[in-house]
């Protein structure tokens, strides 16, 4: 079911592979149908005679399909698509972060109910082997953590805007030249597709639903090249990270946004379009995959790795083994996810102030009366023109809500032009 990007890749691999599939599985694969929205369109390479369809139920009604591969993207229709196959028995891999994000604690339930299997490996992380890893080799472990780079657009504006200093619209310009971005960017460069991504993984690393809608999630927009320049001298890089973590009282802090990444630590030499996944485990410890996130192979790679998975399981009569449990309360409830305000974290501040004296002593009292300790201060970039001067500050841990506050009343001096940009910072 779809024949863009990663479906053509599917269709490609399934038809040029055959020999190769048949024996590593001991089964022919045949591709029989690929909906599609324009059965006239000219295909390079053209799909084999006959297989195109622009009528689903050529494919959910045809009792000869065994496997439905579903790479449309989006909630509706591939999310009514996908129950209609595994309510008639079919088996079902999809590459639908939306979908599963939205929907998969239900799906997988009915997969259950219907002894198939549902398998979403390039649903999260694309190439990156993480979902299979959470549902099967790490499955023993409590789960502590999850630090992940899983958007290759932002990672790649990110890192042109580090490495040459761009702007951040002339990176996401590059990004769209070269394919890399959509010409609406919106669900990437504002974290939504992080946060589905994130919601997939964090529901099957702390089996309990983790809804998209609960994660806190903030874009990147807000980046300017000055901004990396002092994170490179503070020792940082800046990458835009999808976390979540089990906290002391149980729930679980769920968050997309740009953090400050110590230089040394592997997820801040993540460069380009490549994803990385760390794993925080009692039993394994902490684990890192890294690869690539997107992109027509590395997704087409996870999606026939899920194919190839079902069909060597298909001459035996055992069941498919039962995915893992998620407490799912009844309902799509946030009840598991705790509000960003009760994060503790160290942050990254810069402003734009008047270049005078006595603007620190201003803004350090407002910051003190708020419990939060200054770690670093350095004054950059003085505008004898305007008459104005970066101040860009670095705190101790401090609690959310704390510093939200306190520069809502630090942007109220009249010394403050703006606060250009808070940034929290991962050690």
């Amino acid at each position: 079911m779809g024949l863009g990007t990663v479906g053509g890749g599917v269709a490609l691999a399934l038809t040029d592979h055959a020999n190769s599939i048949q024996r590593k599985t001991g089964f022919s694969v045949n591709l029989r149908h690929v909906l599609v929205r324009d059965s006239e369109k000219t295909r390079d390479p053209a799909p084999p005679e006959g297989v195109l369809t622009t009528n689903p139920e050529d494919i959910l009604a045809d009792p000869h399909v065994q496997i439905v591969v579903e790479t449309m993207g989006g909630d509706h229709p591939a999310g009514e698509y996908l129950q209609r196959a595994l309510d008639a028995g079919k088996h079902v891999v999809t590459a639908n972060k939306e979908v599963m994000s939205r929907r998969g604690p239900d799906l997988m339930a009915l997969a259950q109910k219907k002894q198939v299997n549902l398998l979403f490996e390039a649903s999260a992380g694309g190439g990156i082997p993480i979902v299979g890893c959470l549902m099967s080799q790490l499955l023993a472990n409590d789960i502590r953590s999850i630090r992940s780079i899983i958007n290759g657009t932002t990672n790649y504006i990110l890192t042109q805007m580090a490495w040459h200093q761009a702007s951040f619209a002339d990176a996401l310009a590059e990004a769209q030249t070269r394919g890399y971005a959509e010409a609406d960017p919106t669900n990437d460069i504002e974290g939504i597709d992080a946060a589905y991504k994130l919601s997939v993984l964090g529901s099957l690393a702390f089996h309990r639903r983790i809804p998209h809608h609960a994660i806190h999630t903030e874009g990147i927009s807000q980046l300017g090249p000055e901004d990396f320049r002092y994170a490179s001298e503070l020792g940082y890089a800046i990458k835009s990270l999808a976390i979540a973590v089990v906290q002391s009282n149980g729930l679980v802090q769920a968050r997309v946004h740009p953090a400050l990444v110590p230089e040394n630590h592997l997820l801040a030499k993540v460069d380009g379009v490549y994803n990385a996944v760390e794993v925080t485990g009692d039993l394994c410890g902490q684990i890192i995959l890294h690869g690539q996130g997107a992109g027509r192979e590395a997704t087409t790679s996870a999606v026939m790795g899920d194919i190839l998975s079902i069909v060597r399981t298909m001459g035996s009569a055992n069941v498919p083994p039962p995915l893992p449990a998620l407490d799912v309360n009844g309902d799509d409830t946030d009840s598991a996810v705790c509000p960003i305000d009760e994060l503790s974290s160290a942050y990254y501040i810069r402003l734009t102030c008047a270049d005078q004296a006595g603007v620190l002593a201003q803004v350090a009292q407002i910051l003190g009366d708020g419990n939060i300790s200054i770690a670093t201060v350095i004054q950059k970039d003085t505008d004898p023109g305007s008459g104005t001067a970066q101040l860009v500050i670095t705190t101790y841990p401090a609690r959310e809500a704390d510093v939200q506050f306190a520069l809502a009343a630090v942007a109220r001096l009249g010394v403050v032009v703006g606060v250009n940009n808070l940034i929290r910072i991962e050690e």
